[in-house]
């Protein structure tokens, strides 16, 4: 019986998601920002302006993640796993900052596309 490299297994996934999700993240961007807005609520207008800010914040955390010196005794598999999770997590915790008015930057952002484009 033959055994499985559970390590390129496990590495070869993580990278596979953490790529995928990003990728993901990314379009969403690109869909919502070439998008016409003139005819939408309020409601959708603040929907997509929170999406923004929490996107915003997910890139500065991760940013601000890569300050952070990696452990030596993590093997590269499970280091590729932790960053998957940590991906998330930080996913999770730009979305949960948007949702409590964290930076307000959803708010002004709203308050000026509807001054500057008529809404």
């Amino acid at each position: 019986m033959s055994q499985i490299d559970l390590n390129g297994l496990t590495s070869g996934y993580s990278e596979y998601m953490s790529t995928t999700v990003s990728n993901a993240a990314a379009e969403k961007l690109k869909s919502v920002a070439s998008a016409d807005y003139s005819g939408k609520s309020d409601d959708e207008l603040m929907k997509v302006c929170k999406e923004f800010e929490s996107y915003f914040l997910e890139q500065v955390f991760k940013e601000m993640n890569k300050t952070i010196p990696k452990s030596e005794y993590q093997s590269e598999s499970t280091s590729n796993l932790v960053d998957y999770f940590k991906d998330n997590t930080i996913q999770k915790l730009a979305s949960d900052s948007t949702e409590q008015n964290s930076l307000g930057l959803a708010q002004m952002l709203y308050e000026q596309m509807k001054r500057n484009y008529d809404m």
